[in-house]
């Protein structure tokens, strides 16, 4: 079913119908751009649609709350959804198409065939949420087989995402770019995040330690620490500063490869935290650049 909105945007929750769109599209050579999310669109996604209607002819932005990425126990059910809002901010950004499929578009029957991407998605968020990545690459490989975009925006809040996706479409020769944006924040620093709404405004108080243990992170590297333990304890103890937020993981990676590292030299480092504020699982980064000392 195709619906209009405006003179302009279409909503299609159709695959056949989308790719119809699509060709049109392709017979103009307009340079397609796509910015996959689960909906709830916050100032995060709207970075990237900014960045895909700068950068390119004809826009699409995918709203699907995406079952196979949700453990057991996990906020499926729960996770807001908000198409008409949705529409209207995809609609006043200049979004060409909004493709928002049924569960049964994307899942016709029984899902046999899955992409994993090995190593880069065991550790981290993928340590305590198996099985997630495995979700993440399928319905994102089906997105891009059947958007079959020239670019495909991602947001570095979801880091780890964004190394799985880029080495996914490198490994599987995919033709496409991905493009990693920066991290978007609330005045009070907090990452924006679709699960921000779940919180009361004294979790969000505590919430606010995340980031600000990284700017603490930050600060003792700026100082000359490279050692990622000491980096990792300073995280550590400033998140200990409030009993409400219960740690997941505190990690400092290669920025690329993912893999532990035990000093900031000569090469880039992301310095991530996962943790739980009250039942809203939240995640944050900052990487920490080795030109810099």
């Amino acid at each position: 079913m195709v619906f209009i909105k405006g003179a302009d945007m279409k909503i299609i929750s159709e695959i056949k119908k989308l790719r119809k769109e699509i060709t049109s599209a392709r017979r103009e050579d307009k340079k397609t751009g796509f910015v996959p999310t689960m909906g709830a669109i916050h100032k995060g996604h709207l970075s990237l649609i900014k960045a895909a209607v700068e950068s390119c002819d004809f826009v699409i932005v995918s709203i699907f709350v995406n079952p196979t990425q949700f453990g057991e126990g996990e906020d499926f059910q729960q996770y807001p959804r908000e198409l008409n809002s949705d529409a209207e901010i995809c609609e006043k950004e200049g979004v060409d198409l909004i493709f928002a499929p049924s569960t049964e578009q994307m899942y016709p029957r029984k899902q046999l065939t899955w992409v994993n991407v090995e190593s880069l998605s065991e550790g981290l968020c993928g340590a305590s949420r198996p099985g997630h990545f495995r979700g993440v690459c399928t319905v994102c490989t089906k997105l891009f087989n059947i958007v079959q975009p020239d670019v495909a925006f991602f947001g570095q809040k979801d880091a780890q995402q964004a190394v799985v996706i880029k080495r996914m479409v490198a490994d599987l020769n995919i033709p496409l770019k991905i493009e990693v944006c920066p991290v978007v924040r609330d005045e009070d620093g907090l990452a924006t995040s679709s699960r921000n709404k779940y919180l009361s405004d004294e979790q969000r108080k505590d919430a606010l330690l995340i980031y600000k243990s990284l700017c603490e992170c930050r600060k003792l590297y700026e100082q000359g620490v490279k050692d990622t333990n000491r980096l990792r304890g300073k995280i550590e103890e400033v998140l200990g500063t409030s009993r409400a937020v219960e740690i997941d993981y505190i990690t400092l990676v290669d920025a690329e490869t993912l893999e532990q590292v035990s000093k900031v030299s000569g090469r880039n480092v992301l310095a991530a935290v996962a943790a739980k504020v009250g039942d809203t699982c939240l995640i944050d980064n900052i990487i920490l650049e080795s030109g810099q000392k």
